[in-house]
């Protein structure tokens, strides 16, 4: 313990089965393993499936883990777990195995949320956070505007998701556009051959009307359509769909709309530390307009790597170990999974 404690985390919230063992603020294993290849028929996650696969994938998972780390499962302080958000039946697999290690090692256990993970994984690349600090997180999800004043305390939603979050836009378009699913990553792939500025798409709630009720919310539904109409209206004429100028031009919404209020939250709560994270935060082109426009009214913007950023049980362990240093009350051992858990509620 004199390097802080050895926590292990467990996420299951989605598709990976994630397994992080971390030491204080050193990241000592991440182990992962993703039914992603099992979702890509159907174009997108489904629960069942994904339920089964982490059935099968946790104790391989954890058995990888704690030999990366060179650890054996008694020398843990404590297990850290995703209680919610997240698909039901995925979260209660996690939730069970961690009740049994946490049982049978007799270790406290810590419910905690998945939303507050992304947060607390910068920790282990960039060091403690800035309080307060301000958390855009956008994932398949989630596109949430947080200001931390502490991680394990709870955190104030700013900001959040009306109807489609980023990254299940990404998988919208990316299918209206042929490309593989996850979306995310084959969009920013092709976008860069791509002409951001050759279609001007809409961007969700920044009009003046809308900002004035939605300031800090975020809407990409509208964007999702208007990309298939777009696409929809070049086909019906009989000509081709640029596919890397689209992707581009359709990113380039999706960036923009996410930095400029991040920013201007940022500026509007006086806070000079803007930390980006979630699935949406591997993109490249979100990382560099954000570090741009950032500078420019100089702001510091800290954003995890992008295998930190995707749903990971570093990010688990990372919170769960500042929770055991802050000397935070662990949680019960009959602690649900809940699905919507709301992001004010960092320990379940």
């Amino acid at each position: 313990m004199t390097d802080g404690p050895l926590v292990l985390g467990i996420e299951t919230s989605c598709d990976e089965t994630g397994v992080g063992l971390v030491r204080g603020h050193t990241l000592l294993a991440d182990a992962v393993a993703s039914s992603v290849e099992e979702h890509a028929r159907f174009g997108g996650v489904v629960p069942e499936v994904a339920s089964r696969a982490h059935l099968e994938a946790m104790v391989p998972t954890l058995e990888r883990a704690a030999d990366r780390a060179g650890i054996a499962l008694h020398e843990i302080d404590a297990v850290a777990v995703t209680s919610g958000p997240g698909l039901a039946g995925a979260l209660l697999v996690g939730v069970a195995a961690a009740k049994a290690l946490a049982l049978g090692l007799g270790v406290p256990i810590y419910g905690v949320n998945h939303l507050a993970g992304h947060v607390a994984v910068d920790q282990l690349e960039h060091g403690p956070l800035p309080e307060p600090c301000l958390a855009l997180l956008v994932s398949g999800g989630h596109s949430s505007l947080l200001r931390v004043e502490d991680v394990t305390a709870g955190v104030q939603p700013l900001g959040a998701t009306i109807d489609d979050a980023a990254g299940e836009a990404f998988d919208k378009v990316a299918r209206l556009l042929g490309l593989p699913f996850p979306g995310g990553p084959h969009i920013d792939r092709v976008a860069r051959e791509g002409d951001s500025a050759y279609v001007d798409f809409p961007r969700g709630l920044t009009s003046r009307r809308d900002l004035e009720r939605h300031r800090f919310d975020f809407s990409f539904s509208g964007l999702k359509t208007a990309v298939a109409r777009w696409v929809e209206a070049r086909r019906r004429s009989g000509e081709p769909v640029p596919v890397a100028d689209v992707a581009a031009s359709f990113q380039e919404a999706v960036c923009d709309v996410l930095v400029r209020k991040a920013l201007d939250a940022a500026t509007s709560e006086g806070i000079d530390d803007l930390l980006i994270g979630g699935g949406v935060a591997a993109n490249s082109r979100l990382r560099s307009m954000a570090e741009e426009r950032a500078a420019a009214r100089g702001i510091r913007v800290r954003v995890p790597r992008p295998g930190l950023c995707t749903d990971n049980g570093a990010m688990i362990a990372a919170l769960g170990a500042e929770l055991v240093a802050r000397g935070r009350p662990p949680s019960d051992l009959d602690l649900p999974a809940d699905s919507s858990l709301p992001v004010t509620t960092v320990v379940a």
